[in-house]
C-alpha cells in the first residue's frame, strides 16, 4: 500500500468522490470482504460488490486475498494507498492556472500548490517504474508574527537569503546538472477545530 495516490484520472477523481465509494476507501485501509464492509456502511453485499469493482477498475482497490467464512470463500479487498489527493490535473484545462507571478497573491499560492501536486505526482510515476528513489525536500513549520512589520521584515530577510543561495549553487553547466524547483509559502494557520466535550 502506497502512502499517498495522487488520482489525476477524471473518472478515477470521479469514483473517489461518490461519498459511497469514499467512505469504502477510508474503511479499507485494512482488507475487508464485501460482507464485511455492507455491515459497515450499511449498504447490501450486492450494491457494495458494486462500488468495489468501479473502485478496483480504476486502481484504487485492489484484491488482498481470500478467507474461509461459513462454508465460502470470501475474496478480500484493500485500498490501494492510505489517503488519495485529486490533482488538477483531474479537471484538465480547468485545473490549470496561468497566473503571473505574485508573491503576495493566495491565488497564486494556490496555483503553485497545484502546480506542485501535478510535477512531483508525475515524477513518484516515473522513479518508481524506473525503480529509482525520488530526491526531494519539504519544511514545514509555524512562526508567530507579532505584527504587520515583522511579517514584512520576515519576508524581505527570507527572500534576500534565497537568493543568495540560490545564486551560490545554482550551476545548470555542470555535468549531469538537474534543475530542482524551490517554493517557499506561507499562509495564516486555520484555527484548531474545537475538541469535543467529553
Amino acid at each position: 500500500m502506497r502512502d499517498v495516490e495522487v488520482i489525476e484520472d477524471p473518472a478515477a477523481a470521479a469514483a473517489a468522490l461518490d461519498p459511497v465509494r469514499a467512505r469504502l476507501l477510508a474503511t479499507l485501509a485494512e482488507p475487508a470482504s464485501a460482507a464485511s464492509l455492507a455491515a459497515r456502511v450499511g449498504l447490501t453485499r450486492q450494491k457494495v460488490n458494486y462500488h468495489l469493482r468501479a473502485l478496483e477498475s480504476h486502481g484504487l482497490v485492489e484484491p488482498a486475498g481470500e478467507r474461509q467464512w461459513g462454508g465460502l470463500t470470501e475474496r478480500l479487498f484493500a485500498a490501494t494507498a492510505a489517503s488519495y489527493q485529486v490533482s488538477p490535473a483531474a479537471l484538465g484545462d480547468a485545473g490549470t492556472s496561468a497566473m503571473e507571478p505574485d508573491q503576495l497573491s493566495s491565488a497564486y499560492l494556490l496555483a503553485v500548490a497545484g502546480r506542485t501536486v501535478r510535477e512531483v505526482a508525475g515524477l513518484v510515476r516515473r522513479a518508481a517504474r524506473a525503480g529509482k528513489p525520488l530526491p526531494t525536500l519539504a519544511l514545514d513549520t509555524e512562526i508567530a508574527f507579532g505584527s504587520a512589520r515583522e511579517r514584512a521584515a520576515f519576508t524581505d530577510e527570507l527572500t534576500t537569503l534565497v537568493a543568495g543561495l540560490v545564486s551560490r549553487y545554482h550551476d545548470e553547466s555542470a555535468p549531469g546538472a538537474r534543475t530542482h524547483r524551490l517554493v517557499v509559502t506561507a499562509h495564516p494557520k486555520p484555527a484548531d477545530p474545537p475538541t469535543p466535550a467529553g
